[in-house]
């Protein structure tokens, strides 16, 4: 439970720590954004929005991401499934 209080009240400080101004991020800054939440600043999503934007750009495949950039977005979306069954109570310290 005090995991789950913590990480809410670390989204909540994150939440409130980024600018609420709106810029027109560049393709490459979108990427970096997605693959190691790099230049994030304009970006606050929740985990439900960012699981959707996960799983559109990994259906774009090799297209657009090399293997590499693939597996590192695919570890990002189980990262936060992961995050969003702990909040819901699905896994780990909720019993």
């Amino acid at each position: 439970m005090k995991k789950i209080a913590m990480m809410i009240m670390a989204t909540f400080a994150l939440a409130a720590a980024v600018p609420a101004f709106a810029a027109e991020m560049t393709k490459e800054e979108k990427d970096q954004c997605l693959l190691a939440s790099k230049n994030c600043a304009t970006e606050v999503d929740s985990i439900q929005k960012k699981i959707k934007k996960l799983n559109a750009e990994i259906k774009k495949g090799k297209k657009v991401y090399s293997a590499d950039e693939i597996k590192k977005l695919q570890g990002k979306l189980k990262e936060a499934e992961d995050m969003l069954d702990v909040l819901l109570g699905l896994k780990g310290g909720a019993q």
